[in-house]
């Protein structure tokens, strides 16, 4: 698997890394269903058995189950093979399930304790505020995360879902060494500004859901839509619902024979499509069961050819086209 070194931090990240959103279950607003613990800890285990080197959670996942999960794997493999662990502050759970930002130096403090005792771990290899909540706050919850390098208690931070005015403002501080956004064929946004200020500006980039949270994978259908728990926050996702579901389906159907031509399961051509751009580190891909790192984890190695991403971006033009028709349907969520 290729490896690429995060900004420029003294990090290597292998080119597909282990998200585990989905394993903290279905017991909150971005849940995704009821999780089995043991078939995720053995999906963690396969990942790095697979040559995977990062994992990337987050506190809020589950409220700390995710971490939990990340900690029990991590305790079943020895110590010279453990992966790089990255992980995220910044969003506070209410008691109904939904979400909402602190970043005061306080909070950050406390979570990132927190985070430290579920991972079991003296400290974190790669932490990143989750979301610029509250905005006014950004500057505090930074300074914050930079004293928790100086303490030792983290090695390198990082931002995610931020803008570049947002990472200007932060940099005056401390160094961002990356951006983890949301970056899939549905969602490019971060083409046309944040991808050329990263790279200008030394900054890795780890992109998650760029299977489109399991639509551009090959396995999604219409009745898989319409089955969904209604503890998986997909169920209220306008990409998982007509109109565009349909037309995202359709992409998927559109560039299936380029994997099957080129011999790799279509859940890594996704995967493979965002890796073309330098500017990406990594792609962060969703392991709830060994099975699903073992389908994606080759994407990591296939780098596509000039002929191979011009098909597909004629399929993504179409499906532009016809949104449009559509009298500009809203891209809907992340």
């Amino acid at each position: 698997m290729q490896m690429r070194r995060l900004g420029e931090s003294e990090l290597e990240l292998t080119t597909v890394g282990i998200g585990t959103w989905a394993i903290g279950g279905g017991d909150w607003s971005f849940g995704w269903g009821d999780q089995d613990e043991r078939e995720a800890i053995n999906g963690i285990l396969k990942g790095v058995e697979l040559g995977v080197n990062w994992i990337d959670t987050a506190a809020i996942y589950g409220e700390g189950a995710s971490e939990e999960l990340v900690g029990k794997a991590l305790r079943e493999i020895p110590e010279a093979e453990r992966p790089i662990v990255a992980t995220k502050c910044g969003r506070i759970m209410r008691e109904d399930g939904t979400v909402f930002g602190r970043l005061t130096k306080e909070s950050v403090v406390e979570e990132c304790e927190a985070s430290l005792r579920r991972l079991g771990v003296d400290c974190i290899d790669f932490y990143q505020m989750h979301w610029p909540d509250p905005e006014e706050d950004i500057e505090e919850g930074w300074s914050a995360m930079a004293e928790l390098v100086q303490a030792g208690k983290v090695r390198v931070i990082g931002v995610s879902n931020q803008s570049v005015a947002q990472m200007e403002r932060l940099q005056e501080i401390h160094p961002v060494a990356s951006l983890q956004p949301p970056y899939s064929m549905l969602n490019r946004e971060i083409e046309d500004d944040r991808l050329p200020y990263c790279d200008e500006h030394g900054i890795g980039v780890v992109c998650y859901s760029p299977m489109m949270k399991g639509l551009l994978t090959g396995g999604f259908t219409r009745e898989r839509a319409e089955g969904l728990s209604e503890k998986d926050h997909r169920s209220r996702d306008p990409k998982f619902q007509p109109p565009q579901l349909k037309l995202n389906l359709a992409v998927v159907e559109t560039i299936r024979p380029i994997a099957e031509e080129s011999g790799h399961p279509m859940a890594q051509l996704p995967i493979a499509w965002v890796l073309r751009r330098s500017e990406v580190t990594s792609a962060i891909v969703g392991v709830r069961k060994p099975s699903q790192i073992e389908e994606t984890a080759g994407a990591g190695g296939w780098v596509l050819s000039d002929d191979e991403v011009t098909a597909i971006e004629a399929a993504l033009q179409t499906r532009e086209a016809k949104l449009a028709e559509l009298g500009g349907v809203s891209q809907g969520w992340v």
